[in-house]
């Protein structure tokens, strides 16, 4: 049987933007400064994470501000979800093949 590592998508073989996905697809939104201390990340490596995310569309950055300060939060779009979806299924299939060798 052929091992599904194509379906693997490679906007998640970083471990920080696998990370955000895992926290995004649970929560409705989440805020920078909270995934930066939930994911001990710095603030340019998760921004850029982020960023990367943001132009496979697979996030949607909403920002405003909470009093004078602003404030960015990050949702996963449908696409995002999707994407996500497909590529825990062939990591599954990909498990679950070694397995039976």
């Amino acid at each position: 049987m052929k091992i599904p590592f194509e379906k693997l998508d490679k906007a998640f073989e970083n471990r920080l933007r696998l990370q955000i996905m895992s926290v995004l697809v649970v929560n409705e939104r989440y805020d920078f400064n909270s995934l930066k201390e939930l994911l001990d990340a710095s603030d340019g490596n998760l921004a850029s994470h982020l960023k990367a995310l943001e132009k496979e569309d697979y996030i949607r950055v909403h920002k405003s501000f909470l009093g004078r300060k602003p404030n960015t939060n990050y949702e996963a779009t449908a696409t995002g979800k999707q994407a996500f979806k497909q590529h825990l299924d062939a990591l599954e299939q990909i498990i679950k093949n070694q397995k039976t060798l």
